[in-house]
């Protein structure tokens, strides 16, 4: 019954710190919405902000920055991804390496965001099978 993710929403600690690093690195865009909200918007998503101790209402049960795994398709090839975090001074903490996505397999990095969430960033691999 369920047809698509909308939104998501991320607890940080520092806002503008997570907005440099989502639009800065990765390329999403900032997107301003309701009184004074923030929201990092890709494709037909978006990932709202809630800063740590002011979180909007309601919320989860027990938000907390760095609670994060999250996995996002690429437009771009890995090279150029590692290129572009290079650049950015973000270390690969692991990869390229072979996973399974929704869809099928992945060939994926991984890094962190600054609060910690671990960020997966993959491109669709050819299927072996």
């Amino acid at each position: 019954m369920i047809a698509a993710l909308d939104h998501l929403v991320l607890t940080v600690a520092d806002i503008e710190a997570t907005v440099a690093f989502y639009c800065g690195v990765l390329g999403m865009e900032r997107v301003a919405f309701g009184e004074g909200r923030l929201a990092l918007a890709f494709g037909s998503q978006k990932i709202n902000l809630h800063r740590a101790g002011h979180e909007y209402e309601p919320k989860a049960a027990r938000p907390v920055p760095g609670s994060g795994d999250l996995c996002f398709l690429l437009s771009v090839g890995l090279d150029d991804m590692r290129a572009r975090l290079r650049e950015a001074g973000i270390a690969v903490e692991q990869g390229p390496v072979d996973r399974t996505g929704a869809t099928g397999p992945l060939r994926s990095l991984y890094v962190r965001d600054p609060d910690g969430n671990l960020i997966e960033l993959s491109v669709r691999a050819p299927s072996t099978g």
